[in-house]
């Protein structure tokens, strides 16, 4: 402080929630070069990245949202398999590896949850994580979901056997008090 004036720490960008666009295939390619996003799926050149934009990106049975940091998506949060009749639907989520570990996620996913359960006009939001990644369980918990479950030895992984934890968040749950991030819909 040679001016005698206390510096002030640049604190990064909050990020946003906005519809998943065809400029975001560059990102998701990145993304999906990581092992941790295997269960995600394949994603290996940029068309198959470009496909996976422009069905994730089209209305139907599915919300999916780009979590976007200064105009670049790292991110993504997603109300999939909607079933109208019963009010359901699946809920999942993915963050870049670099992004990780910010509390973004839990933000990006009370916030997508709010919209379904009240906008959309879903009564059951539902989703389940592999037991040995502790983080998705605390974003779920962080988003009002609460576990509900577990399912033995349901996936295989690279030859083990993982069991998943099942949450659920109703719309009559009490809401939980995480910070919502900005939705641009």
């Amino acid at each position: 402080m040679p001016d005698g004036r206390p510096h002030l720490q640049l604190v990064e960008d909050m990020p946003r929630l906005r519809i998943i666009e065809e400029r975001d295939a560059p990102a998701v390619l990145d993304a999906f070069d990581d092992d941790a996003m295997r269960r995600q799926g394949t994603i290996r050149t940029l068309e198959e990245a470009r496909n996976w934009v422009s069905f994730m990106g089209g209305r139907g049975e599915r919300l999916a949202l780009a979590i976007d940091l200064n105009g670049q998506m790292v991110g993504a949060v997603v109300v999939s398999s909607i079933d109208q009749e019963n009010e359901t639907g699946w809920f999942w989520y993915w963050m870049h590896r670099e992004h990780r570990g910010k509390g973004w996620m839990s933000r990006a996913a009370v916030t997508l949850a709010d919209h379904a359960l009240t906008i959309m006009l879903l009564h059951r939001l539902e989703l389940g994580h592999r037991a040995n990644n502790p983080a998705s369980g605390g974003v779920a918990r962080a988003a009002g979901f609460l576990m509900e479950g577990v399912e033995r030895e349901k996936f295989l992984v690279d030859g083990v056997r993982v069991d998943v934890h099942t949450y659920s968040r109703l719309a009559t749950d009490p809401w939980p008090e995480t910070q919502r991030l900005p939705l641009d819909l």
